[in-house]
């Protein structure tokens, strides 16, 4: 997490200075993502190819900063979605960037299960939604899936990052390892290794 937040901050410096981010009103900022939460359809994960098609048409991010905002709001904590709207609002507006991206991600679902709590009891038992519900789910994992493949492809340039995305993908899918445990481990490790790569340069 901390190369990410390095990398973060270094893309978002960048981008300050070359595509002037505060130029990006407020009010573009929220329909953009009330946009995106209106739309997004089982759960956080399935935002990301939303999040990744918006905001690369609109220049306010590549694909090189994507994963690396996903690892920071992965390892914060709360809900994925929010952790992203806060970074790529910060990214584009600075805390008032913040604030709106994540008003306009929460806003669309808050009002949509408030008014299915509101009716739903009288329609759960319904055969026709429970057949839309059914249609649903086959497309959600799709979204999940293809921009993780997408990352992986992009991002997993040697061997060993394949062999790590491998034997994550295994732990935690087929063992049930906690995502916390694999990053903690990870961390460490590679803190230990650049250490170790830095005394070694030193010598």
């Amino acid at each position: 997490m901390g190369a990410s937040l390095q990398k973060y901050k270094m893309n978002m410096s960048n981008n300050q200075t070359e595509n002037h981010p505060c130029e990006v009103s407020l009010w573009r900022i929220f329909l953009v993502f009330a946009k995106l939460g209106a739309f997004t359809i089982g759960g956080g994960y399935a935002m990301i190819p939303l999040i990744r098609d918006e905001m690369i048409k609109r220049n306010w991010m590549t694909d090189e900063e994507l994963p690396d905002i996903i690892a920071m709001a992965q390892s914060a904590p709360g809900v994925l979605a929010v952790n992203m709207s806060i970074f790529v609002g910060h990214k584009l507006h600075g805390v008032k960037g913040s604030v709106i991206a994540t008003l306009g991600s929460v806003l669309p679902s808050f009002v949509t299960i408030l008014l299915i709590a509101m009716i739903f009891t009288n329609f759960r038992d319904n055969p026709v939604v429970e057949r839309i519900f059914k249609g649903i789910r086959p497309v959600v994992v799709s979204l999940i899936a293809v921009p993780m493949i997408n990352m992986a492809r992009k991002n997993n340039k040697t061997w060993w990052a394949w062999a790590i995305s491998a034997l994550t993908l295994f732990l935690v899918a087929f063992l049930s390892f906690s995502p916390i445990y694999i990053l903690l481990v990870l961390i460490v490790a590679s803190v230990g290794i650049a250490v170790i790569k830095n005394k070694k340069e030193a010598e």
